[in-house]
C-alpha cells in the first residue's frame, strides 16, 4: 500500500480523494486559482459522476456563462450551488478560514488578496470542502488572525451549508457539527496520527469513522494523468505539467 503511494505526487493523492466526494448530477464551483479541486472534480465526473454540472472559474470548456459574469455567485444565492471548494492561509478549529492578513489587521505581517465571495459562498453552498496543500501549525491554528470567512454561526443566523471536510496531503479533517469543531477522519498511508497531531495547532479528536485513506487505484491515477491531465493543461498548464505525472 505505501509502494502505491509513492508513485503519486502529493497533488495527485489529494485531488483522487476530493473526487472521491463528488457525487453524481451535483452542481459544483470551482474557484480560480484551485487546481487541485478542479483535478478532483473532472476525474469524477470522468468516473462515477458523469452528470454533475461543473463550474470552473478561468476554465472556457466549464464555465457555461458570460465571461466574467457572476453566475456562480448567484447559483449559491439562490440555493443551487451543492458543493465548493475554499482554502486559505490559515485555518482554524472552528472552520474559520482567513484570506486577508497575517498579523494585526492595521499593521499586518502580510496582507492577502481577499474574499472575492468567499464568505457568501462557504454560507450557501451546501458543502464546501476545504484543502491546503500544506498540514502544519502555521495553517491549522487556535484562532485565525482574521476571519474572512465562518466556519459556524449562530442559529438565528441563516445558512444554506458549511463546511465538510478538509483535505491535506497528511490526513483528511472532518466536521463535527454537533461540537464545532474538526475531527481525524483519516491519515494516509506514510503519515500517522502522532503526526498529523503534532502539525495541528489544536487538539484532534478522533472521528468514529476513522480510517487509513485508502491509495489511488490504478484506474484512478490512469485516468488522472491521461484525459484530465489533458483537459487541466487547458486551465491550469503548469500545474498539469508539474504535479500531474504523464501516464
Amino acid at each position: 500500500m505505501s509502494d502505491q503511494v509513492t508513485i503519486c505526487t502529493p497533488e495527485e493523492l489529494m485531488a483522487v480523494i476530493i473526487s472521491r466526494e463528488v457525487r453524481d448530477f451535483e452542481t459544483i464551483g470551482v474557484g480560480a486559482a484551485s487546481p487541485i479541486p478542479a483535478a478532483g472534480c473532472i476525474l469524477a465526473e470522468q468516473l462515477q459522476a458523469p452528470h454533475i454540472t461543473l463550474i470552473i472559474l478561468g476554465s472556457k470548456e466549464y464555465y457555461p456563462f458570460p465571461a466574467g459574469s457572476s453566475e456562480l455567485h448567484f447559483l449559491a444565492q439562490r440555493g443551487d450551488l451543492d458543493l465548493f471548494f475554499l482554502s486559505g492561509i490559515q485555518m482554524d478549529r472552528h472552520g474559520n478560514i482567513n484570506l486577508h492578513v497575517l498579523g494585526d489587521y492595521h499593521s499586518p505581517q502580510m496582507r492577502l488578496p481577499g474574499a472575492y465571495g468567499s464568505a457568501m459562498l462557504y454560507y450557501m453552498a451546501h458543502r464546501v470542502i476545504l484543502f491546503r496543500t500544506e498540514h502544519s501549525r502555521r495553517t491549522f491554528v487556535e484562532k485565525v488572525d482574521f476571519v474572512t470567512a465562518a466556519g459556524s454561526t449562530p442559529e438565528s443566523v441563516y445558512r444554506e451549508g458549511g463546511p465538510t471536510l478538509v483535505v491535506t496531503p497528511k490526513a483528511v479533517l472532518g466536521w463535527d457539527s454537533a461540537h464545532k469543531g474538526w475531527a481525524l477522519e483519516a491519515v494516509h498511508p506514510g503519515s500517522t496520527v502522532e503526526e498529523v497531531q503534532e502539525n495541528t495547532g489544536f487538539p484532534l479528536e478522533i472521528s468514529s469513522s476513522f480510517k487509513i485513506t485508502p491509495p489511488p487505484t490504478e484506474r484512478e491515477l490512469s485516468v488522472l494523468r491521461t484525459v484530465v491531465r489533458q483537459k487541466l493543461e487547458r486551465i491550469y498548464p503548469e500545474f498539469a505539467q508539474t504535479k500531474i505525472r504523464p501516464d
